[in-house]
């Protein structure tokens, strides 16, 4: 391994300083056969866990009670701060680290996830205060020390693979922070700062702009742009201007401010993301219909060496996989070849199905398209799926629209029933929430629906319709974060001044909470029946009444639906059949048609889980109905499992 990943000193200024064979070592571990096996956890790390809660369980299972944070108690702790300094607080770093996730392992563990998707850990732009995201990167080659150090990601993976968690890294390939500034150009965009100076609002317009300098650790562009110079400008490292040093050559950005609009090619290619430094990924032509033509592109300096920089974090930390930001706005090409360096690299280690999902933000046909020109495994972000998970489990969508996402492989020249469901990620909060505009909220956070009700009948969805399921931190003790901006979706776990439900000084790290309880149940049925997991899947007929000829698909009356909803898995001859219900008033029933072939003969299904505990065990037989049916009670806003 390297020499001391603690010690900015001793950390590699330039990608040619890494020693790529003492980086090796034996015995990493390999990829799962299957991700579709997996259930993913998202977390913000900023916001996740500081390590100073008391009265957790820790990786053992052992009660902790050595911090100083107690937990969160409903309602006595909900809703005691004022609203408008919470807020403001939650704009800012918040203090969650490595080694506060490191110790929550056995949470996540219990928990029934799989594999933990880690928000950008990398060192980020100094004079940034609000970057605690992640995506504003300064050093590529080192840990934010808001988050630790190079030695605590180690730690934290290695304590992941001891109890079968895959960590996934969230990383950047499309854009910096906002390491350097532009000229002022009093006839190109001024504008006026927060403080009432004239400044360069660069917005692009097709030309290059130039550069004033490399912004130092305050912010200030009064260093040289391009290559430092070591003899005049040694105090640049570490906080200074780019690293490693091969990304300050001039060429490695486009250069041409910001993107003003989002649909425009080539704008969203070359623009610079807000403040955040766009990349320059290489050129190639366009066809006569302005689309990408993968084959002509050629690499860039900076392509290849951000190839090599994720390389050394597999090497150094032994990542599982890679969630590339912002994949809409890199060429196809760049992130074809990308995806090829990183499968190759990993494979020299025995990862052989290294995992790289991709943001790609529109519809499924767009994604499916990025995935076939790029290589990526999976795609994430696509609109129209958290839309319409969300909204079907609270009864304002069609099931057919949601179902229907999964089907039709044949449009886009697949064969298999479930090419969708290996390549999609699917998670209905996220922290960002493209999709919403400026009105946002956790799937808890919608009071005029009572989104709390209906959190079981979605959460059952995501996990046991087809697709990856990916759950987001907070959901599993009912966050309920809405508002005008991104900072009320990534409330803290560990409670400080931002904690979830307006409150301040609690952790919610509560293994008894319903949710939690429900979700590691839902898990853990999903790991015992391979038919959740990679099964074919059919949204089912029901009736009401039973009435011979009266079946259909459920669907929405006066615009919204309060009904059962069931569809069935199938994984070679075993059918499972899952039911929500979108009513959370009231417990529904119905008919609902099952596959004739496999329940020709008498029988019936048992239920293997239901919301309501007193269900779970008993048995419905199976009728000559619509072919073959059964009879399934589900709970107010509940779930059911029969086999």
């Amino acid at each position: 391994m390297p020499i001391n990943q603690n010690t900015h000193d001793q950390l590699e200024r330039r990608l040619q300083d890494i020693d790529w064979d003492a980086l090796r070592r034996p015995g990493y571990t390999p990829s799962p056969a299957a991700w579709e096996d997996q259930v993913l956890y998202f977390l913000m790390l900023d916001r996740f866990s500081d390590g100073r809660e008391k009265g957790f369980r820790d990786n053992s299972g052992n009660l902790d009670s050595s911090g100083s944070t107690p937990p969160f108690r409903f309602p006595d702790d909900a809703y005691t701060a004022d609203r408008a300094a919470w807020a403001d607080a939650g704009d800012e770093w918040l203090g969650g680290t490595l080694k506060g996730l490191e110790n929550k392992i056995g949470y996540l563990k219990r928990l029934g996830v799989t594999a933990v998707w880690v928000s950008p850990m990398f060192k980020q732009v100094a004079s940034d205060t609000h970057s605690y995201h992640g995506y504003g990167i300064q050093n590529f080659l080192d840990v934010d020390p808001h988050f630790g150090t190079r030695q605590d990601l180690i730690d934290l993976v290695n304590t992941a693979h001891a109890n079968g968690i895959r960590v996934i890294l969230d990383i950047i390939l499309n854009h910096s922070g906002n390491v350097f500034g532009y000229e002022f150009n009093p006839n190109r965009y001024p504008a006026q700062d927060e403080h009432g100076n004239i400044t360069m609002d660069a917005r692009w317009d097709g030309g290059t702009y130039p550069v004033a300098g490399w912004r130092n650790a305050f912010g200030e562009t009064n260093i040289p742009f391009g290559p430092i110079d070591p003899t005049t400008h040694g105090f640049a490292w570490p906080n200074d201007a780019v690293w490693p040093s091969e990304m300050q050559q001039a060429t490695n950005f486009t250069r041409k401010g910001r993107i003003n609009s989002w649909d425009h090619d080539p704008e969203y290619f070359e623009g610079d993301f807000v403040t955040l430094k766009d990349i320059n990924h290489g050129e190639h032509e366009r066809d006569a219909y302005n689309n990408r033509i993968v084959d002509a592109f050629n690499v860039s300096p900076a392509l290849t060496l951000l190839c090599d920089v994720y390389k050394f974090w597999i090497g150094l930390a032994d990542i599982d996989g890679f969630r590339i930001d912002t994949v809409k706005h890199m060429e196809p090409g760049a992130t074809r070849y990308f995806a090829a360096v990183i499968k190759e690299y990993a494979q020299t280690l025995g990862k052989e199905n290294f995992f790289l999902v991709g943001e790609i933000t529109g519809g499924r046909y767009n994604a499916y398209n990025t995935l076939e020109l790029t290589g990526l495994d999976a795609a994430l972000g696509i609109d129209d799926i958290p839309d319409r998970m969300d909204y079907l489990a609270k009864g304002w969508r069609e099931p057919v629209d949601f179902f229907n996402l999964f089907r039709n492989s044949a449009l886009v020249n697949k064969s298999s029933h479930v090419w969708f469901g290996k390549h999609v990620v699917t998670l209905f909060d996220d922290h960002d929430q493209v999709r919403k505009g400026n009105d946002k909220g956790r799937f808890c956070g919608d009071r005029v629906n009572n989104g709390y009700a209906h959190l079981k009948a979605v959460l059952g969805l995501n996990l046991c319709a087809m697709g990856i399921p990916c759950v987001y931190y907070g959901t599993e003790q009912a966050f309920d974060g809405a508002g005008n901006n991104d900072r009320y979706l990534r409330e803290c776990m560990f409670g400080g001044v931002f904690g979830s439900l307006q409150s301040t000084g609690r952790h919610f790290f509560d293994e008894n909470h319903e949710i939690y309880r429900f979700i590691a149940d839902v898990t853990a049925l999903r790991n015992t029946h391979l038919a959740l997991r990679r099964g074919r899947q059919y949204l089912r007929e029901i009736s009401d009444s039973g009435d011979f000829g009266t079946f259909g698909l459920p669907r929405m009356i006066g615009g919204q639906i309060r009904s059962v909803v069931p569809w069935s898995r199938l994984f070679d001859n075993q059918e499972i059949v899952v039911a929500i219900n979108t009513d959370a008033d009231n417990a529904r029933a119905a008919w609902v048609t099952i596959d004739a072939t496999l329940h020709s003969a008498p029988g019936v299904l048992t239920c293997l889980y239901s919301t309501d505990a007193m269900q779970a065990g008993t048995t419905t037989p199976i009728e000559a109905r619509n072919g073959r049916a059964v009879r399934i009670n589900v709970p107010a806003g509940g779930f059911v499992v029969y086999a």
